[in-house]
């Protein structure tokens, strides 16, 4: 399954006005239902949850879907080149359990174990990429094996249990710290968020990568080096993973063994979600953030809402999911028909 192809919103060419039905079709419900969605959920929420309307609440949707929105993130450029990468979740356990274990039982400085702990995500890529490019097994069951390995090393390197002591303060205060009342990993999310739009958007590599996914046949007979994309791909999304889930151990202090295991249905939801946000068709970075905090605000009222229910999170990303998925199909069709 490939990313969806999309082309740029309608453009008013210079010295012109835009028409009525130009600037529906730029802010209308096919770019940014997700944003109005967001909007109404809120006031619902607002009026409807007293609790709901504390600024804590805010902060802790922002702080808490940061590491998700990274996670997503590198999940979207593997997605963008057409490569399913379900790898992702377990390679932040193993991510989160590497690094806590560096430091712990080998006593390495924090910032050798960050280092450490990223360079191995390369290689998760590496490996992915060797299996979906080399070995042409296809890409959902070659990662699908991937992260069953990864579970599995992640269990033998602590014995399946967290990891409290031995840990860097300074690793600690850098995940767990505040700038302007604003959880720092809120930062890091906007940061890696920069990067991609940047790269994705504004340079070859990313024409490359969207081209690939829209039509990997044509590139091939184009000349271009379809493997070679996708291998930069892969090697991405492990590292942004892996990125991930040192950022979850700095947050939490702790390296929580299976710390990537609920990440992974928010992370493929908030993806194929903002796939029909902002460039309704194509993966995209804002339409991802806007998917992710839209989940969010949704989840979080309904556990406001309806205490105790620890399925609601799970059950809501699920049809999220489902509706994601059909509505960029039919995206797909609609831009083919045209």
């Amino acid at each position: 399954m490939t990313t969806l192809p999309s082309g740029p919103p309608t453009r008013v060419p210079p010295g012109e006005k835009a028409t009525w039905q130009q600037r529906r079709t730029d802010f209308g419900l096919a770019r940014f239902s997700g944003v109005y969605v967001a909007v109404a959920l809120i006031i619902a929420y607002l009026l409807t949850v007293p609790v709901f309307r504390s600024v804590d609440v805010a902060r802790v949707i922002a702080s808490s879907q940061a590491i998700t929105g990274i996670l997503t993130l590198g999940l979207m450029t593997a997605l963008i080149c057409g490569v399913f990468d379900v790898s992702i979740a377990a390679n932040m356990s193993f991510a989160a359990s590497f690094v806590g274990w560096l430091q712990s039982v080998h006593d390495v400085d924090w910032v050798l174990a960050v280092a450490s702990t990223l360079l191995v995500g390369g290689l998760i890529g590496v490996v992915n990429a060797v299996i979906v490019t080399r070995w042409h097994v296809e890409a959902v069951i070659g990662t699908l094996g991937t992260m069953s390995i990864l579970a599995a090393l992640s269990f033998l390197l602590v014995r399946g249990e967290d990891i409290y002591d031995g840990i860097d303060e300074t690793f600690k205060s850098v995940g767990s710290a505040t700038v302007l009342t604003v959880p720092v990993s809120v930062y890091y999310l906007i940061a890696l968020a920069a990067v991609l739009y940047v790269v994705l958007e504004h340079t070859p590599l990313g024409r490359y990568f969207y081209a690939i996914g829209a039509n990997s046949e044509a590139c091939r007979l184009a000349g271009i080096k379809i493997v070679r994309y996708q291998w930069i791909g892969l090697i991405i999304s492990g590292v942004v993973a892996s990125l991930a889930g040192v950022l979850y151990t700095m947050q939490q202090g702790a390296a929580s063994f299976g710390a990537g295991d609920p990440f992974l249905l928010p992370a493929f939801a908030a993806a194929f979600l903002g796939s029909t946000q902002i460039k309704p068709g194509r993966f995209n970075v804002i339409g991802t953030l806007v998917a992710i905090y839209l989940l969010a605000i949704g989840v979080k009222g309904l556990q406001l809402q309806f205490p105790g229910n620890p399925w609601i999170s799970d059950l809501f990303n699920g049809i999220a999911l489902i509706l994601a998925v059909g509505l960029s199909q039919r995206a797909l069709r609609r831009r083919a028909r045209r």
